[in-house]
């Protein structure tokens, strides 16, 4: 009997092998049942979720998808600099711009920028960033790109935007990649030189972030155009708002909807969503109106138009782009969402930073600085860790977009998290200040970043938008080293092809996830089993490339378990999606920000902001996990199983320690090189009317003072002075306590202590301050 089993299994086991390791057996008794049943689950997917599944490349973010990142490959990754044109473009143009720029008077006054303003920008190229030097432009790198717009927005939010959004997603950069020779010819150097100012029109009342909703409409047709008779083109009809740039643009970047029932260009009638050109003076455009977002004198503001005839040259790409327009966007935003938002955030974030810290040094209460006090030390390290790991993703990404990526997924997660650190950043920065910065006026440096920042939260994808079903949905199909491939077999309309395709694909899908079972598992057992850490990186740093990998691999697993046990349903657990997202988004984040460790050079005064920024994340990671399985509907027991592979050992990891954060936030504290290069590329003006300045100059005179007044202590302690505030300072120096030069040091602090503490004030009958 038992022999008669034995022979049982063995022959059992000989036909499940012969009929996994035979390719034609495998696929007609095993690959073909799966693959109706993937049919079933796979989640619809309109033409419009498959142009942006399309668009862009996979770059970092396939790796960590893998299970198992190659350091080794991201390390070996380019440091990106910038040419020695580009950075004097930063010291000469962009700085005289940036003196020239009083965010004040421009949101309470004029709300505009000032004419001589708008003037400089367009002599200096400031709207032609990306044009290629070829059509009249500066040819820069992304990098540049991104440095111009972040030191400009660390001065003035209005003039920041109105910079970003020509180099952004708009005609220039569309035109570049998709405009026939004869469009760019015309257009590009216009621009690049600011005689037109451009403007694009995507969203309106009714379509947001649902494109497939665009009730815009042009339909072909013949008509008269410039004296000429039956001109092949379109009348449109639109209606679209929230256009930067639109009251004051001169033309205006179109996307409708095309439909075509006479069949003038063929025999289909719906064309799909098509991009145009339109000078904004052609007869019909109503444009010019403004609406007020926030306090921000940035131009902004709807455009309409009924039944306006344009001739079929200008669609963008010309008759080969009709039809292609959302593709087009997909492809322009993976690149361009990249750069300008993640620009302005750290900006943001680099200047609640350095004044922050400056603040919490030079203002005094209970006779000791607020920035000692460690509830405020809290706020401090953080808003210096998040602005740490925020440069290193936004030096990272823009280096990926000058490799010739377009990472469409990494442009969501750095879109989505810059700006929400950036928010919490400024949002430290005001309670820090207290009533420094809530009080509106000239010598407020946060308040107009404050109220702005709701502005990267809502455009280019809004961020609950953004987390909550494209970070996840659309990288768990782009970055999935086999899902896509599974997909594209599925839909295949070549049966035969489509099985092998998919025949091909599952087999190496499924030794991928058992093997992420076992590193998953393994990984979390202990540090002894996980290879690939980078030889040479320092022993303080080997633990998070570790953790990472473990993380990545259990990742990879819990992605492939929810797919397969979910299906199409996940699509609309959105919640699930989004904490997916972020164990995805923490993992990108720790990547750039180790990254950026070793392209600095690994500065030792920097590994208090390494150490804060890493644990942080890897925290959050743990916690994603953790509502996870919390969460998911699965039986008990699957989700008792998951995590015993995803945490064998329990959850070990911790945020940050408050002796961390002491170190984190003594490093900006005061000058220094960690935090001179933690805020670098800020606009730090250096004239004494600047609020700017006397806050640095108020910090260093604080620094200085600092052993006089230990003096002055001290000998209070002894007995020796008697009298109270500046009494005291006056005794000592009767007394030869103190030097007449030390005297007037912390005679010049008080002054400057004031300066800074001060707010604005106005007459009774103050008006329109908002």
């Amino acid at each position: 009997m038992l022999l008669s089993f034995i022979l049982f299994m063995l022959s059992l086991i000989t036909i499940i092998v012969v009929v996994m390791v035979v390719p034609f057996l495998r696929r007609h008794l095993f690959s073909k049942w799966i693959l109706k049943f993937f049919r079933r689950i796979l989640p619809q997917i309109s033409q419009t979720e498959q142009e942006a599944l399309d668009a862009g490349t996979v770059w970092w973010e396939g790796e960590l998808f893998s299970g198992k990142p190659d350091w080794h490959k991201l390390l070996a990754y380019p440091k990106p600099v910038l040419s020695p044109e580009e950075s004097a473009f930063l010291e000469g143009p962009t700085e005289q711009l940036c003196a020239m720029l009083d965010e004040w008077r421009i949101t309470h006054e004029h709300y505009d920028l000032p004419p001589p303003v708008w003037q400089f920008i367009k002599e200096n190229g400031f709207f032609g960033l990306i044009i290629p030097k070829e059509y009249g432009g500066c040819g820069f790198s992304a990098l540049a790109h991104s440095e111009v717009v972040m030191k400009i927005s660390s001065r003035s939010n209005s003039a920041a935007v109105t910079v970003m959004v020509p180099n952004s997603l708009g005609p220039a950069e569309l035109l570049l990649h998709y405009g026939t020779e004869e469009q760019k010819q015309h257009y590009l150097p216009r621009l690049a030189k600011g005689n037109e100012v451009p403007c694009f029109a995507l969203t309106g009342p009714e379509a947001g972030s649902d494109a497939g909703a665009l009730p815009d409409v042009g339909i072909v047709c013949r008509g008269e155009f410039n004296g000429q008779q039956d001109v092949l083109g379109m009348r449109v009809t639109w209606e679209k708002r929230y256009i930067t740039l639109g009251p004051v643009a001169t033309i205006l970047g179109l996307a409708f909807k095309l439909r075509d029932p006479d069949g003038l260009l063929g025999s289909e009638e719906e064309l799909g969503i098509t991009l145009a050109l339109i000078p904004t003076n052609t007869p019909g455009v109503n444009i010019g109106r403004r609406h007020f977002p926030l306090n921000g004198a940035f131009q902004n503001g709807p455009n309409s138009g009924k039944d306006v005839f344009i001739p079929m040259e200008w669609v963008i790409g010309g008759r080969e782009g009709v039809g292609n327009g959302w593709k087009m966007l997909m492809n322009c935003l993976a690149a361009g969402r990249a750069i300008s938002l993640p620009a302005t955030s750290t900006g943001a974030a680099k200047l609640a930073a350095r004044t922050s810290g400056a603040y919490g040094r030079v203002r005094v209460q209970f006779k000791l600085p607020i920035g000692y006090f460690e509830g405020v030390e809290e706020v401090l390290a953080r808003i210096a860790g998040n602005t740490y790991m925020m440069d290193a993703a936004r030096v990272m990404t823009a280096g990926a977009v000058d490799l010739g990526e377009k990472p469409s997924v990494v442009s969501a997660i750095v879109k989505y998290h810059l700006t929400e650190r950036s928010r919490q950043a400024i949002n430290d920065a005001m309670d820090v200040h207290g009533g420094k910065g809530i009080c509106m006026g000239p010598s407020n440096y946060l308040a107009r970043t404050y109220q702005q920042i709701p502005v990267g939260i809502t455009v280019e994808g809004a961020n609950i938008l953004t987390r909550n079903m494209i970070i996840f949905g659309q990288g768990a199909i782009r970055g999935h080293p086999y899902v896509l491939q599974e997909i594209n077999a599925a839909s295949d309309p070549d049966k035969k092809r489509g099985l092998v395709s998919f025949d091909q694909a599952l087999i190496s899908h499924i030794a991928f996830s058992v093997r992420n079972v076992f590193r998953s598992f393994l990984y979390g057992v202990g540090s002894r089993y996980i290879k690939g850490v980078p030889e040479g990186v320092l022993s303080d740093t080997v633990g998070y490339y570790q953790q990472l990998t473990r993380f990545s691999a259990a990742f990879a697993l819990f992605t492939d378990i929810a797919m397969l046990k979910l299906g199409g349903a996940l699509k609309r657990k959105e919640r699930l999606s989004a904490r997916l997202g972020d164990i995805l988004s923490m993992l990108y984040l720790c990547s750039a920000t180790l990254k950026r460790f070793e392209d600095d050079g690994r500065p030792a005064a920097d590994l208090p902001l390494l150490h804060w920024s890493m644990q942080d994340a890897l925290y959050r990671i743990q916690q994603a996990f953790d509502e996870l399985l919390r969460n998911v509907p699965w039986h008990f027991l699957m989700r008792a199983g998951m995590r015993l592979l995803i945490f064998p050992l329990g959850r070990r990891l911790a945020p940050p320690s408050d002796t961390l954060s002491h170190s984190v936030a003594r490093l900006i504290l005061a000058p220094g090189e960690a935090r001179d290069r933690l805020t670098a590329g800020i606009y730090v003006p250096t004239a004494d009317s600047e609020p700017l300045a006397q806050l640095e100059q108020a910090l260093e005179c604080a620094i200085a003072c600092e052993v006089i007044e230990n003096k002055l202590g001290d000998a209070v302690k002894a007995g020796h002075l008697t009298g109270q505030n500046d009494a005291k300072a006056a005794e000592a120096l009767t007394r030869g306590i103190i030097t007449s030069e030390e005297a007037a040091l912390l005679e010049k602090m008080k002054v400057l202590r004031r300066q800074v503490i001060m707010v604005d004030d106005f007459p009774p009958n103050l008006r329109g301050c908002e």
